[in-house]
């Protein structure tokens, strides 16, 4: 197993904003990021991307992408060694525990398209919903359940 660890986390007050870095994040169970617009009763309550993927892009594309820009929450170094599939689980750092319950999502002309002309959370985001909360932070490890 590879060390996978949390390498940014990012909230915006409103959907459909880029977020913006933050140094920890209080996750809440059932909910979703304190202060992150995509707070609530569903299923997309933590976008999780793979900080390699940004990196790839950005040299693909000439660009400098950076944490929130591609509008994700969390930003995971090594989490496609994760392999994480809907309904797997993984754990943030000492106590928050999120399950994966969609991959992608249907493409839109989103902020992050409209601003960069590129996107990646349609294709490669793992949306998730909060099973146990906690505070995380950048650093933490991430480990599949």
């Amino acid at each position: 197993m590879s060390n996978c660890t949390v390498h940014s986390i990012c909230i915006a007050q409103e959907r459909g904003q880029l977020k913006k870095e933050i140094e920890q994040a209080n996750i809440i169970e059932n909910t979703g990021i304190e202060g992150d617009g995509h707070c609530g009763d569903w299923g997309r309550q933590v976008t999780c991307l793979n900080w390699e993927s940004v990196l790839k892009s950005n040299q693909e594309h000439g660009l400098s992408m950076g944490p929130g820009d591609f509008a994700e929450n969390i930003c995971i170094e090594h989490m496609d060694d994760l392999n994480l599939q809907e309904g797997d689980r993984f754990l943030l750092g000492s106590s928050a525990v999120l399950e994966v319950t969609q991959i992608g999502k249907p493409d839109h002309p989103s902020v992050v398209t409209r601003t960069f002309g590129v996107t990646l959370l349609p294709y490669e985001g793992r949306f998730c919903k909060v099973v146990k909360g906690g505070v995380v932070k950048p650093g933490d490890s991430v480990i599949k359940l």
